[in-house]
């Protein structure tokens, strides 16, 4: 299967830069997902990745291939587009054919290989239908089984399943790396959506303003980000300001701006240091003592309650309850919240402030 290798890749509009300087290796047979806020420059990335783009700087090399000057039909790649394109006038079957006929392969292997990647994406019965007489989920499959009927080894997803219904995405993007993983396929899925990315991916590739923030497993990147806009982009998160006030036996003692002390077992920072400690709301608890806070409202999840709840200098957190049985949590009531002292992540306090450091754009 292919390496992708991007070196030093960029793309500029006049004053406006869309992609800075990437550098970028997905290995063979891996499914890498580039996430990031609306124009952060992904779907940019990889349509140079795809010859749709040229690059204003840098290489893109494909097997170790450069792709300088290659056009898009001689870069071996299946691409799936955002919005469905699927010809209209043909047949699912015909359209699934096109690569092999384009191929100029025989009649009997065309069928066979349009009927094989039709049973992959478990379209075969409807071979005979026209576009429009799918759903839409089922079009996008569509779309897949034609990019991979090309025969192509390398597989760009460009936000293949913004346009479809939520139940219908869910249901779709185990099946795009459930193909891609028994095909071999080295893939390259980009997305804003988070949950998307982290159900799919092998490593995720997170931009922001046209450049890569960091890359890591989707464990790494949701359970230990390295920076702050990671944190807060990738799941949901509470960031409270303070100051290291204490370092002792692996743990450093944060005094929060309200005046609530937490524990937190990272000791790269030094005593008065002034930071962030970012805590997902499953990690923070009622507790007898803690930072202070007033219960503002109290919503239903599902498989748990998620409480808001705001701290004696107005700063709003959320923390997450299994139950409230036991606890009768109302509105308006106090109650000491504590952190997982494990789960929590400490950041310098940026210079600019938290807010611009988390800004999308």
């Amino acid at each position: 299967m292919p390496e992708v290798r991007l070196e030093g890749l960029g793309k500029r509009y006049g004053n406006l830069t869309a992609v800075n300087n990437v550098h970028l290796t997905v290995h063979d047979g891996e499914y890498v997902t580039v996430l990031g806020p609306s124009g952060c420059g992904k779907t940019t990335l990889i349509r140079m990745i795809a010859g749709i783009i040229e690059p204003t700087e840098g290489k893109v090399y494909i097997d170790g291939r450069d792709m300088a000057g290659v056009p898009i039909e001689d870069r071996d790649i299946g691409y799936v587009f955002q919005n469905i394109a699927l010809f209209p006038h043909l047949t699912v079957k015909d359209n699934v054919s096109y690569g092999p006929r384009a191929r100029a392969l025989p009649p009997e292997e065309q069928l066979r290989v349009s009927r094989r990647f039709l049973e992959l994406v478990r379209l075969l019965d409807r071979m005979g239908m026209f576009p429009d007489e799918l759903c839409g989920g089922e079009q996008q499959k569509a779309a897949l089984a034609r990019a991979l009927a090309s025969g192509s080894r390398l597989l760009l997803l460009d936000e293949p399943l913004s346009a479809l219904d939520s139940r219908v995405r869910v249901d779709l993007r185990y099946e795009l790396r459930r193909l891609a993983k028994e095909l071999g396929l080295t893939t390259i899925h980009v997305t804003h959506d988070q949950e998307e990315a982290q159900s799919v991916s092998d490593r995720i590739v997170l931009m922001r303003a046209g450049a890569i923030v960091e890359t890591g497993t989707p464990e790494e990147l949701y359970a230990r980000p390295k920076h702050i806009f990671t944190a807060n982009f990738i799941g949901e998160t509470n960031l409270l300001e303070g100051w290291v006030v204490e370092i002792r036996d692996g743990i450093s003692v944060i005094e929060l701006r309200n005046g609530g002390k937490v524990e937190v077992h990272q000791t790269d920072h030094s005593v008065g240091d002034a930071v962030v400690i970012s805590v997902r709301p499953e990690f923070m608890y009622p507790a007898d003592e803690g930072m202070r806070a007033v219960v503002r409202g109290i919503t239903y999840m599902g498989t748990y309650w998620r409480v808001k709840a705001e701290t004696e200098d107005d700063e709003e957190v959320d923390f997450d309850m299994a139950t409230l049985d036991g606890n009768l949590l109302t509105i308006g009531k106090d109650v000491y919240l504590a952190v997982n002292p494990k789960a929590a992540v400490l950041y310098p306090r940026p210079e600019d402030g938290v807010e611009e450091a988390i800004r999308l754009e």
